[in-house]
């Protein structure tokens, strides 16, 4: 029943929002042309449902060569591969919008863990390898929302990008999605719209732990980066 709520959930709510938003992504697409390498949407390849490679949509924010400069495939806080247009579209995230076309597809869900590209995938633990993909990866979910400034968390953390994001923002986000296949509801999902939506207009707010609490506890090393730090389950 669950199951079939969820997709239902998907189809309805992504096809009224491409509907809604049409007008909103003419202006974007305009800018997004007209502006930096004139590029409008990005299809990169990431992991999926079952471990699958599939094509994730995004509007255009970074320059093309950008996996092959600097930080590869993670990005930090002003990030020059960046470009203006972009900035808006990635603090905002509106750039993840074109995600709904995944949903209607059938490769993603509203809700689930991030789908991530295959070199990022590889640096999870193995456990969560073999795990965290048993489900569709979602538009938004539970390490999306917790993990909302991850550029503000790396370029802060005093450690080289992707060791920091290996040794400790990896593991904690693997665990995070862990629970969620734990607790999966139609509940926990409507509350995970809800509060994707809260952050964007409350970044520093730990809701999520008092909505949610018994989440895994953040790290040591992360603490000082994530609202409500003191909270969730040891």
């Amino acid at each position: 029943m669950y199951a079939f709520a969820k997709r239902l959930l998907d189809i309805v709510t992504a096809s009224v929002a491409l509907l809604v938003l049409l007008p909103f992504f003419i202006p974007i697409i305009i800018a997004l042309k007209f502006t930096a390498e004139g590029e409008i949407f990005y299809l990169q390849d990431r992991v999926g449902f079952k471990n699958q490679p599939f094509k994730i949509w995004k509007f255009a924010t970074m320059l093309k060569a950008s996996p092959n400069m600097l930080t590869g495939s993670l990005t930090v806080r002003n990030d020059p591969r960046v470009t203006p247009v972009g900035k808006y579209l990635r603090i905002t995230k509106i750039n993840e919008l074109p995600q709904l076309i995944n949903v209607l597809l059938g490769n993603m869900s509203l809700v689930g863990p991030r789908p991530q590209m295959k070199v990022d995938f590889d640096v999870y633990p193995g456990h969560v390898r073999e795990r965290i993909y048993d489900i569709k990866p979602g538009v938004t979910g539970i390490g999306s929302i917790i993990f909302r400034d991850e550029e503000k968390m790396m370029s802060e953390s005093g450690m080289p990008v992707k060791e920091f994001y290996a040794r400790h923002i990896a593991p904690y986000k693997g665990e995070l999605e862990l629970w969620y296949q734990e607790n999966m509801s139609f509940f926990t999902d409507l509350m995970l719209i809800f509060l994707t939506v809260w952050v964007i207009f409350f970044p520093e707010s730990g809701l999520i732990f008092k909505v949610f609490k018994d989440l895994p506890a953040p790290p040591e090393e992360l603490r000082k980066f994530i609202p409500g730090k003191d909270a969730g389950k040891p």
